[in-house]
């Protein structure tokens, strides 16, 4: 049996991750408490709402912090990935974190809806506009790592949506003092929750298909198949699995049927040029070949273990 390690580069410095991560936990601790009191001063809602969706980024900051503290650890004979999986845990409980606070939000909107009350709408005005300004910064912070990683990923999307709320509480604000809209605060309310939804669901999706060794939606086993079998010293390949250990992660493993009984050193040139076409052509960077030769086992592509 072969094993063999791709490389691949990542978008992100590690350590100034986490020092960005620490500063955008930091920016939204103090908006979480200033939304809170004008939330409670100022009777609005959207703004409570909008407090608590940040007290919900501060625990998923800490978490996605924690996870990326974590994932650097090395590996050992007891965990012998490391902790590779923590980040990928972190984004799943981070977007499950997201939706739940949603559904709670939509709740109190309802309620809120049958009952409208007067709200001080200069108070929610500014403390939008704070949360706006110190939100933007932390997404503009954290705007490289979100794109190659799925942690950094959802501590971005939660602070995406806080910019967002906060727009959306700014103009509610507006509304109120200009036009006396004051329903119009249990129906942003509504608007925010129903896109922390939306943006939570894609997140849980994606972080659940990698935590259950799905194969990613990029690739197609067959088209795989295919392609290995083009080698003319392979006959058939069976009993394969294609799994994300996290984002920087492809892993494939498969038994390989030759036509012929080749040697050790014959079978690891064929492999050189099978791991060759996976990484240059699939992106898969981790393989683990089982060579056979009329070995009596089951020939499917997929093989239930």
């Amino acid at each position: 049996m072969s094993h063999s390690h791709g490389t691949s580069d990542t978008l992100y410095n590690p350590d100034l991750k986490g020092k960005k991560l620490l500063l955008s936990i930091l920016l939204n601790s103090i908006i979480t408490v200033a939304q809170i009191i004008g939330g409670l001063v100022s009777g609005s809602l959207a703004l409570l709402s909008d407090a608590l969706h940040n007290f919900s980024d501060v625990l998923s900051l800490l978490v996605s912090y924690i996870a990326d503290r974590y994932s650097k650890k090395e590996a050992s004979v007891e965990k012998t990935f490391g902790y590779k999986r923590a980040e990928i845990i972190a984004a799943f409980v981070n977007s499950a974190i997201l939706i739940v606070v949603a559904i709670y939000l939509i709740y109190e909107a309802i309620v809120r809806f049958n009952n409208p009350q007067i709200i001080e709408s200069n108070l929610v005005i500014w403390l939008a506009i704070l949360g706006i300004i110190a939100n933007g910064f932390s997404v503009l912070l954290l705007s490289k790592e979100a794109k190659g990683n799925i942690n950094m990923r959802s501590a971005y999307l939660h602070l995406l949506t806080d910019m967002a709320a906060s727009v959306a509480v700014l103009i509610g604000g507006l509304l109120m003092k200009y036009l006396n809209w004051f329903w119009v605060d249990s129906f942003l309310t509504m608007l925010i929750a129903l896109y922390l939804i939306f943006m939570g669901y894609g997140l849980l999706k994606s972080s659940y298909k990698i935590l259950m060794l799905f194969t990613p939606d990029n690739l197609n086993l067959e088209v795989i198949n295919k392609a290995i079998c083009q080698f003319p010293e392979i006959k058939n390949v069976h009993h394969m699995h294609i799994w994300m250990l996290n984002e920087q992660e492809m892993h494939l493993e498969a038994h390989l049927d030759f036509y012929e009984d080749v040697t050790l050193s014959e079978f690891d040139l064929v492999l050189t040029k099978v791991e060759e076409l996976l990484y240059n052509d699939f992106g898969i960077n981790h393989v683990t070949i089982q060579p056979e030769h009329q070995k009596d086992d089951p020939k499917d592509i997929i093989v239930q273990d």
